[in-house]
């Protein structure tokens, strides 16, 4: 987990990432960095992975780059395109990249590969800050 209080109170409240083991291992100025398990639980019909649990694990990365720099952010939108199927056991790593910030909106790419190297995934969000609204700790 990251060392940052803003961001370890923001992921204490975060249930859904909780819920699916998602890991925070880096947080920085538009930028973030996640892992999870694919676990039997997030089998889908054809005995791989969920994609819902992929684009949850790209969605925990994007949220936790956008909202590195202190103001509430918000997904506006955001697409995946599915590269390559999550195996179970695959553990995966979500990388955020911020790309351009401007004004109250932001765009951000994440890949999420296997430790192997496998990328089993490209999501792009749109990021929108909340005015007004601070984080609470």
């Amino acid at each position: 987990m990251v060392e940052n209080s803003r961001i370890d109170a923001l992921f204490e409240r975060d249930r859904a990432c909780r819920g699916a083991g998602i890991v925070l291992d880096e947080v920085a100025g538009g930028r973030a960095v996640a892992r999870m398990k694919v676990t039997e639980e997030m089998a889908n019909a054809h005995g791989i992975g969920h994609g819902g649990y992929v684009f949850l694990l790209a969605d925990a990365a994007f949220s936790y780059a956008c909202n590195s720099y202190g103001p509430v952010a918000l997904a506006q939108g955001a697409q995946v395109t599915f590269l390559a199927p999550a195996q179970l056991g695959d553990e995966l790593i979500a990388e955020a990249t911020e790309r351009t910030r401007s004004g109250r909106q932001g765009v951000y790419d994440v890949t999420v590969r296997t430790v192997a190297g496998t990328v089993v995934a490209e999501f792009r969000g749109q990021a929108v800050l909340i005015a007004g609204v601070p984080h609470s700790a």
